[in-house]
């Protein structure tokens, strides 16, 4: 699958930007949201617990959140899953106990019109890991292993694919440093673009289009929300 509107799409496309649109209060806010919201999954081969910020929890709350977004992406629609009543989820809480794989969160839907995504963590520990080159098919993870690339994702289930890679060898020394837990094959002809350390604080404003993946740097566990938008 390919974006059917990609002129639109990359138009839209910019650096990653760290932004500082919440409080303090609002910060501990949605931490308490987080621990009272009912467990999604808990992916054990990524070893990652996940929850929906599923509405009306805390109204008060919801409303924040859609408006301070609204005040940095301009007008924007929710692109997560929604709810058994047909509701847009606000976002999906990460709780990470290993580092997340080389992987792109593109969606499922060639005729959405992706936009960015928006990362708040909640826990001062960790990195994320941009490289320059992007990638305008479904969500996927990104591996060199040839039983994975067999897998046969079901609806909502990343591909897998070994079409990220190039020919220039990925740089030993930021290997070891962030990326030890990735084959340093599985990382060729990759080039970062950004390094971004987790602040409780900060939001990271970033393309969908962006392969990532987190650092290799991780203390017990991590947590964060993403939330992903488009057109």
């Amino acid at each position: 699958m390919k974006h059917i509107h990609l002129d639109k799409i990359k138009s839209l496309e910019s650096a990653p930007r760290k932004v500082n649109i919440f409080s303090e209060k609002e910060i501990k806010m949605i931490q308490e949201l987080y621990h009272s919201l009912p467990e999604r999954t808990f992916n054990k081969k990524q070893n990652v617990k996940k929850k929906a910020w599923v509405q009306n929890y805390n109204k008060e709350l919801d409303k924040i959140y859609f408006n301070k977004l609204k005040d940095v992406l301009g007008e924007y629609k929710m692109d997560s899953l929604k709810s058994e009543n047909g509701e847009d989820y606000y976002g999906l809480f990460h709780e990470s106990f290993s580092p997340l794989p080389l992987h792109v969160d593109s969606g499922f839907d060639e005729n959405a019109i992706i936009y960015k995504q928006v990362i708040t963590p909640l826990s001062p520990i960790g990195d994320t890991i941009f490289f320059k080159k992007r990638w305008y098919g479904r969500s996927t993870t990104f591996t060199i292993d040839k039983n994975e690339l067999e897998f046969k994702p079901k609806p909502g289930q990343n591909d897998r694919s070994s079409a990220h890679l190039g020919d220039t060898e990925f740089d030993k020394e930021t290997h070891q440093k962030y990326l030890k837990h990735i084959d340093i094959n599985n990382l060729k002809g990759l080039e970062i673009e950004m390094i971004y350390n987790w602040k409780v604080g900060d939001t990271l404003i970033v393309d969908r289009t962006h392969i990532h993946c987190a650092s290799s740097r991780i203390n017990h566990k991590k947590l964060g929300l993403t939330t992903f938008t488009k057109k």
